[in-house]
């Protein structure tokens, strides 16, 4: 049997799960899950970072994620699956490569859920300054895990109204920043002219500019959760097509129009003060309880990140199990067609966030968001290399992928150089250093992990009902 079609016993192994997705949602899922407090929050830090030339910081981001996207849909179009570019890693690249990716992957997740309901705790003392922070961890835990038990329907539907509300927030911020540019009085602080005054458009040289661009491509984390969620859509296969063209360029358009518009209005030296920037915009120009609007968009995204989260952790841990490296009692499924079992473990990252906020108010979440960065980025490496496996496969089987990316192997080679790049990168820039510090030596647990462990019988895995 040829490679290409030999994926299908890994796809057999991870059924169960029901196909329900629709294409609406799963566009919606594509472009939700790529706007998250990446841009809301992090984009201050960028352009503290870079000065004006933060747009072009996030253009190279946008353009690996195109890269990325291209390869992602080739793969998903062709062998749509729960595990996604995990299993597509076991499958091409071998099974350390889809153990160590997965778990890498799954970590990363679960570390993020965490800092994220946490954030959410933050957001509401702006309106319940006095409420302890541990009561809105349990209230949106328990129901963001509520909904994901439920079924992928019910998490589908919440994903794809979370979405709507931040795309609506992020239109409305376009045109009412925009308004604001374009009137402002030629002498004004709020103009085009924040672009080139204060230093120039790079005020902290390129170097300043390529550092961004490790936040740039951090705030696109996430938009690969569509390959995962295409293993439950109704029609997988279109849906993926569909939701990969559509998806990317409006995020683009989203991302490089937004953080324009706020350089423009709010001079690029205040901010990643610690505060949104949609906040220093809604203020500066004087919407009348614009804030507490931002906030609530803010806890939106927050809300829809982390159901995302839960829901690929999920997915991860389940195609673990199924491939025989996690326990066995976490690939049972109930009647509605949800890993419940695989949920709860992968809903680790609550736990340690309430304990956390009881023993530690205000404490810092840099290593482990340090450790999560690291899983994510070696996550988006390991799809340009697997990528590279596919295409060989498919060479070799005479097998066409019903979606191609052109001049194939420079954007796939392009991709995996820009990404050791980033991530090389993060080592020279101490906001980031431990990221490598802290996922190398993951890495290496990991592979010594596997080599103990090896390739278990599917009948004999690590542990029993």
């Amino acid at each position: 049997m040829s490679a290409v079609k030999g994926f299908k016993v890994i796809a057999d192994r991870e059924g169960g799960l029901k196909r329900s997705l629709t294409r609406a949602q799963l566009m919606m899922i594509a472009i939700g899950s790529a706007i998250g407090t990446g841009l809301f929050l992090g984009s201050g830090a960028a352009i503290h970072l870079a000065g004006p030339s933060v747009i072009i910081s996030f253009a190279i981001g946008a353009f690996i994620a195109l890269l990325l996207m291209g390869c992602l849909a080739e793969m998903v179009v062709t062998h749509p699956s729960t595990g996604s570019f995990g299993s597509y890693a076991e499958h091409y690249l071998g099974g350390l490569a889809g153990f160590v990716v997965r778990y890498a992957y799954w970590i990363s997740v679960v570390l993020v859920i965490g800092a994220e309901v946490t954030a959410i705790s933050v957001y509401m003392h702006f309106w319940f300054p006095t409420s302890p922070g541990w009561l809105w961890i349990v209230v949106f835990s328990a129901a963001l895990i509520a909904i994901n038990a439920r079924s992928v329907s019910a998490f589908g539907a919440a994903e794809y109204w979370f979405s709507i509300v931040k795309v609506a927030a992020i239109v409305g911020f376009i045109i009412l920043g925009s308004y604001a540019v374009f009137s402002a009085p030629e002498n004004s602080s709020v103009g085009l002219a924040n672009f080139y005054v204060d230093g120039g458009f790079f005020p902290n040289g390129f170097s300043g500019t390529w550092n961004a661009v490790v936040v740039a491509v951090f705030s696109f984390i996430g938009i690969e959760f569509i390959a995962v969620a295409a293993g439950e859509a109704n029609e997988p296969e279109r849906a993926a097509r569909s939701a990969f063209k559509s998806a990317l360029l409006r995020l683009v358009i989203f991302y490089i129009l937004t953080v324009g518009l706020m350089v423009a209005i709010v001079p690029w030296q205040s901010a990643g003060t610690g505060k949104s920037p949609f906040v220093m915009v809604m203020e500066k120009i004087g919407v009348s309880g614009g804030p507490s609007v931002m906030n609530f968009v803010i806890l939106t995204a927050a809300l829809s990140a982390m159901n995302a989260q839960l829901y690929v952790a999920t997915r991860m841990i389940f195609s673990l199990s199924r491939s025989g490296y996690a326990p066995a009692f976490l690939s049972n499924v109930s009647s509605n067609g949800v890993p419940v079992r695989a949920l709860l473990l992968s809903s680790l990252g609550v736990a340690f966030a309430a304990i956390t906020s009881v023993m530690m108010p205000g404490g810092s979440f840099i290593l482990v968001m340090s450790i999560a960065m690291f899983g994510a980025l070696f996550g988006w490496l390991m799809i340009f290399a697997t990528h590279l496996r596919f295409r060989m496969a498919c060479k070799r089987d005479g097998v066409t992928p019903a979606f191609r990316l052109p001049l194939f192997p420079i954007p796939t080679l392009l991709g995996l150089f820009m990404m050791v790049a980033v991530i090389v990168s993060t080592f020279f820039v101490p906001a980031f250093r431990m990221s490598v510090v802290t996922g190398v030596p993951m890495l290496v647990v990991l592979m010594v992990t596997y080599a103990l462990l090896k390739k278990p019988d599917p009948q004999k895995l690590l542990a029993v009902e």
